[in-house]
């Protein structure tokens, strides 16, 4: 992005941080966050799809960062839907 910007990664990771109020790795972790709850509440899906979804290598990935960013897992997160 900061070469899209035509800037140093470093001032464009300043910048984005003064806008946003979030570093650009902690926007994307949002997001990603935000988007498998979305996806979670599809009972259609399950938990490996919904991973795959997200770009995450394996279900146990998914699962740890999402438990590390939530506090609960994907599995208690739906069940409390």
């Amino acid at each position: 992005m900061a070469a899209v910007a035509q800037i140093s990664p470093y001032h464009f990771t300043r910048l984005f941080k003064q806008a946003m109020g979030l570093t650009p790795r902690q926007y994307v972790i949002r997001c990603r966050i935000e988007t498998a709850k979305r996806l979670l509440a599809k009972w259609e899906l399950s938990i490996t799809e919904i991973s795959d979804r997200l770009g995450f290598t394996s279900h146990s990935h998914f699962t740890t960062f999402f438990r590390k960013h939530t506090g609960i897992t994907p599995t208690a997160y739906r069940r409390g839907l």
